[in-house]
């Protein structure tokens, strides 16, 4: 018998079952809210003195929707909840759940949603004041394609299409999981050398370089600066005109920092690119001068420490700009442990920032590939 397949686009309102329970036995639940990036979050509300009894409990695989908006936001609030454990929402949102036997999976349902598109149309439908609201019913009004089999719901290519998604979001999780222990790893090791290894003064083993680039002509394409956060990105000043000849070139594993402070901050990064690049004549480029001494990864892991910062911002000096200067740079103490245990630490570093890239890379992956597999949905079969 020859299969019938197709996509349907359906009313959402067919599907939807309102599941309302309320917290009744107060039990001691976390408190959740919304943001808009559609997860549960714990909830900033005061709640001292608020009646818990009226909070609704959400369970695995229950939906969480409000139709609040403010004039900032262009989205529909929307969260499936994966949380093993059940938890309380306000009672102004919605509640509800999927009936079992219409043949819809909640995750296909939640990629729909999860879609830029759909906050736009979620915007555009909501009711126009300084705080917009997207009616419930209004809600239940939107239609999303759903595959068809056989007059059906095709179960197993909602599967398909939720498995490869799924897949991604897995990896940015454990990559997430993975890189913050080891940061934390890292940072504690660094805490321990303060205690272990010798106190060194930093002037003995680094100096200025400061090379100007008119020896390498090199392009303003490769002008970069430095956030307070210690990375190095492409300058956001206005160098169209610039005659960038004396600008100082930093090659790889060397550092910058600008002098100038910023609140409670440092900027500083270093060049961990294989090539050379660009900086403003008024920062300080610098090296360290036998890498056998010290590693410049290791280094800069020290730079990156909050006590670096706080102790730089206590040794500036001025008035309306606060400037950290060479004379004083090179006075701090670092610690010197040896070369080995340097590189362990790096390694461990450099581990941590790999799973860190992935999972930038697989949140930017995540933004265009809900859209592209509803896509492939929609042009895949006859649209009725």
């Amino acid at each position: 018998m020859t299969q019938s397949k197709e996509v349907r686009w359906v009313r959402i309102g067919e599907f939807i079952v309102v599941s309302d329970e309320t917290n009744k036995l107060n039990l001691d639940l976390p408190v959740m809210g919304l943001n808009k990036d559609k997860q549960m979050m714990p909830t900033v509300a005061n709640l001292d003195g608020v009646n818990l009894s009226k909070y609704k409990v959400v369970g695995n695989g229950t939906f969480v929707f409000s139709g609040m908006q403010t004039g900032r936001d262009v989205c529909i609030r929307i969260v499936l909840a994966t949380n093993p454990d059940p938890v309380l929402v306000s009672p102004a949102y919605t509640t509800f759940v999927l009936n079992p036997e219409k043949g819809l999976i909640p995750e296909y349902f939640f990629l729909w949603f999860d879609r830029n598109e759909s906050d736009r149309y979620g915007w555009f439908i909501s009711d126009s004041s300084v705080r917009s609201n997207l009616d419930w019913p209004r809600f239940l009004d939107i239609k999303i394609p759903v595959p068809y089999k056989d007059g059906e719901p095709d179960v197993e290519r909602q599967r398909e299409v939720v498995a490869v998604w799924q897949g991604l979001r897995r990896l940015k999780e454990e990559n997430e999981a993975l890189a913050t222990p080891l940061l934390e790893l890292c940072q504690a090791k660094m805490d321990e050398l303060k205690h272990t290894a010798p106190m060194v003064t930093l002037g003995q083993y680094i100096e200025q370089t400061n090379i100007p680039n008119y020896s390498y002509g090199l392009s303003k394409e490769l002008v970069m600066g430095m956030t307070i956060t210690k990375e190095v990105i492409p300058t956001k000043a206005k160098i169209k005109d610039t005659d960038i000849s004396k600008f100082k070139v930093v090659f790889p594993e060397e550092f910058i920092y600008n002098p100038r402070t910023h609140g409670a901050k440092i900027g500083l990064g270093m060049n961990d690119f294989n090539d050379p690049f660009l900086i403003s004549w008024n920062n300080t480029s610098f090296k360290i001068m036998d890498k056998n001494e010290f590693n410049p990864t290791f280094l800069y892991i020290w730079f990156c420490r909050p006590e670096w910062d706080r102790e730089a911002c206590f040794r500036s000096w001025g008035s309306s700009t606060e400037v950290f200067a060479w004379k004083e740079f090179v006075t701090m103490k670092v610690p010197k442990p040896s070369i080995e245990v340097q590189r362990a630490i790096v390694d461990i570093y450099h581990c941590a920032r790999q799973a860190k890239q992935i999972v930038e890379e697989a949140s930017q992956q995540l933004k265009t590939i809900c859209p592209a597999l509803m896509q492939h949905i929609i042009h895949s079969d006859d649209v009725r």
